[in-house]
């Protein structure tokens, strides 16, 4: 198999033309700030700072990116824009969005449809500026963001190819992490050490083609967020550099960083046997995650996966320790559209790429949570996620 190299530029010029393919000819032309929708469209991976960054694409698909000056040679010389135009600074004398309506209104399309990802470049590091709608009053703006989600939604044979990358180095990261992971430590320590080992590991074996691009994870990442003991009941909490004890109950998260994707891998161990009620908890989630498996195909809408786990968990009396959806999107984000939730009535499909993590929180136990990445495959589903999910693989010696 040959090295993963990247996304080739075919691949994102085919993706800006699918683009404007699946808007049918309702806009003249598309404008995104997102950097993530703009690395997607280009493969140009940059900082979101105070200096605004905006894509263009035409109705043929002809993509055109104004960047800070600071900015221009990286763009033109790791992005796939047909056309890079540079401003030289913000504020500046004349500010960048009134230098990017000079340019549309050199296009035509001063009085166009325009879609948009939103109306003007967000507030990032103090960033302010006129809307997009202020500065081409005359063009007609269409928000498009959900066609944008559905169409990286679906994962091209290369995009499935690179997260499963991910989840192997992530599985490597986790198992440092189990294995460095004993009473006395801290859990800074078994971070920063099994981190930085599952990184060293995957640039030397992917070298000399490796590159991160990836927003969210740097590297080969192992951590546990502060989930530890009794702080495992906070879903998002953060490293509070806990001591590990015997008895503790684990949440753990891993993945890694290629070539602009990522992957997602967690999961509950123990330090020591297990008692009754933790044992409890850890079956009752499998079993949430086991159901909402089974449910996988395409065809399924993510609503009726949600609303069965849900029901799960009112059939089981965990409605107390329910703390959110089932799952949801991966790919160059650490979350994406679709949702696993009953608010959310996508019908899946085949490529589409998702964490399944139902969870169970109790304040005086903590945190029950498994977090595989599975794709969504023409008959059903696959786990792209391999590392051990039964409870005797994850406790650890006390």
């Amino acid at each position: 198999m040959s090295a993963l190299t990247g996304i080739p530029a075919e691949e994102t010029r085919a993706r800006a033309r699918g683009l404007m393919e699946r808007l049918g000819g309702e806009v003249d032309a598309v404008v995104l700030f997102d950097d993530q929708y703009i690395q997607y469209y280009t493969a140009f991976a940059f900082i979101p700072t105070e200096r605004p960054v905006a894509l263009l694409i035409g109705a043929d698909g002809e993509r055109t990116l104004l960047v800070p000056r600071l900015e221009f040679e990286h763009a033109r010389n790791h992005g796939h824009a047909e056309t890079v135009e540079s401003y030289r600074e913000f504020p500046d004398a004349r500010h960048p969005l009134l230098q990017f309506g000079d340019l549309l209104e050199a296009r035509g399309l001063g009085a166009a449809r325009i879609g948009i990802d939103q109306d003007g470049y967000p507030n990032v590091m103090g960033y302010w500026g006129p809307a997009l709608s202020e500065v081409v009053p005359g063009a007609q703006l269409r928000r498009i963001t959900r066609t944008v989600d559905r169409q990286m939604a679906i994962k091209s044979d290369l995009e499935v190819r690179i997260i499963r990358e991910s989840c192997r180095w992530g599985a490597r990261a986790h198992e440092l992490l189990q294995a460095y992971t004993r009473p006395g430590v801290t859990e800074t320590e078994v971070e920063n050490r099994a981190t930085a080992e599952a990184t060293a590991e995957m640039t030397a074996a992917l070298a000399p083609h490796y590159r991160g691009k990836n927003r969210w994870i740097q590297g080969a990442l192992a951590l546990y967020r502060g989930q530890i003991g009794r702080n495992g009941a906070l879903p998002h909490a953060l490293n509070v550099n806990a001591v590990f004890q015997a008895g503790d109950t684990l949440v753990t998260g891993a993945g890694a960083g290629l070539w602009g994707y990522l992957s997602e891998l967690e999961r509950t161990m123990f330090i020591g046997e297990p008692g009754p009620q933790q044992r409890r908890y850890f079956d009752l989630m499998m079993g949430a995650q086991d159901l909402a498996f089974s449910l996988l195909q395409p065809g399924a809408r993510c609503s009726e996966v949600d609303g069965a786990v849900r029901e799960y968990y009112r059939s089981n009396g965990l409605e107390g320790h329910w703390r959110h959806h089932t799952g949801h999107g991966l790919g160059q984000r650490i979350h994406e559209s679709p949702f696993l939730d009953i608010g959310d009535d996508t019908v899946l499909e085949a490529g589409m790429v998702l964490s399944v993590e139902p969870g169970i929180y109790d304040a005086d136990w903590g945190g029950f949570r498994h977090s595989d990445t599975v794709l969504i495959t023409e008959s059903g589903m696959e786990r792209l996620t391999l590392y051990p999910r039964e409870l005797e693989a994850l406790i650890l010696p006390a």
